[in-house]
């Protein structure tokens, strides 16, 4: 399988025969095999040339790059290859008819608040106290299917996030990770720079997997499509974040993978330091990577395995072959 490639440190891309070699800055060099490159994810300061640009269109490699914060700053996608006019026209369509759009922006957030109720069930039945919680995000889902448009219904979805961010409470084990709301730029607690961090990477891998779609990532449904150059991958986000992101933070914060090294201030912000990127990176990859037993192909499949085929599942309700459900696990 393809593996995604983090590149943590500052040093220089660059092809070198028919693969490529990163030169960190200390003098030490590391070869990468093309044919095991998904896409590449920059976190450290990264020179590279047209040519190695062009080796990695050529190869249908994505680059995305990041603050040393942990910020999204951009992506290099190559040039598609299987956009088609016709899904272009269908998701504008979606979007511009209210009913549609908000029809499936209700189905993006009925997953998400499903999924949080998985991830939360999942720790009840571990002895931890939620019902309340759960209750609570089940009101939601009746107050989201009830709503006119979306401006309403990503009301909703907030105050439900809220709720649901606020039981971590009750799952993190470590006092130090004390929720007490949400902030983002800068997140000003330990808590706030995983959930940041976690997510921003979430949005780049779904992008990623929206090239390899016909979609187009510029229009999404819950998250209007404005004046940001991206939205359906933050649309499609809602539903993998519990799954994904949050479990990844669990099991770093109460296995004690992270230590105060892990951390570093920066004007008023709290951010991933080096080696907390290192850690949050492996454990997201190692996830993304595991299978699950899906029960309606009836075999194994990994969890980035899931996100394309959420996508596949969009394009044949835009045609109109079947209608769009979200996915929600089934632990």
């Amino acid at each position: 399988m393809r593996k995604k490639i983090f590149i943590i440190n500052d040093g220089t891309l660059k092809r070198k025969s028919n693969t490529l070699l990163f030169n960190r800055i200390d003098g030490k060099n590391f070869f990468i095999p093309i044919k095991d490159v998904n896409s590449l994810f920059a976190f450290g300061e990264l020179n590279l040339n047209k040519r190695t640009l062009e080796f990695l269109a050529k190869n249908d490699i994505s680059l995305h790059f990041y603050s040393r914060f942990g910020f999204y700053v951009g992506s290099f996608i190559p040039k598609r290859h299987y956009n088609a006019g016709i899904i272009t026209l269908k998701q504008a369509e979606f979007y511009l008819h209210s009913q549609k759009r908000l029809s499936l922006a209700k189905k993006f957030v009925e997953g998400a608040l499903k999924n949080m109720m998985v991830v939360l069930n999942y720790y009840k039945n571990r002895q931890v106290e939620l019902t309340y919680e759960i209750e609570s995000l089940n009101s939601f889902l009746v107050k989201a299917n009830l709503a006119e448009n979306v401006e309403q219904l990503m009301g909703i979805e907030g105050n439900a996030k809220e709720v649901y961010y606020y039981s971590f409470n009750k799952i993190i084990k470590d006092d130090a990770y004390h929720y007490t709301g949400r902030s983002r730029k800068p997140p000003l607690t330990k808590l706030n720079s995983l959930i940041s961090f976690g997510n921003s990477l979430l949005y780049a891998i779904i992008l990623s997997e929206i090239y390899k779609t016909r979609l187009d990532p510029r229009i999404g449904y819950l998250h209007s499509t404005n004046g940001r150059k991206f939205s359906l991958n933050l649309d499609i986000s809602e539903l993998f974040k519990p799954l994904i992101v949050d479990r990844v933070l669990f099991t770093l914060i109460n296995k004690e993978m992270l230590d105060t090294n892990d951390f570093i201030k920066h004007l008023n912000g709290l951010f991933l330091s080096e080696s907390g990127k290192k850690k949050f990176l492996a454990e997201m990859e190692r996830h993304l990577t595991s299978t699950i037993k899906h029960k309606t192909l009836n075999r194994e499949i990994t969890y980035q395995s899931l996100i394309r085929m959420e996508l596949y599942k969009l394009e044949k309700h835009l045609i109109q072959d079947e209608e769009y459900m979200p996915f929600v696990m089934w632990w």
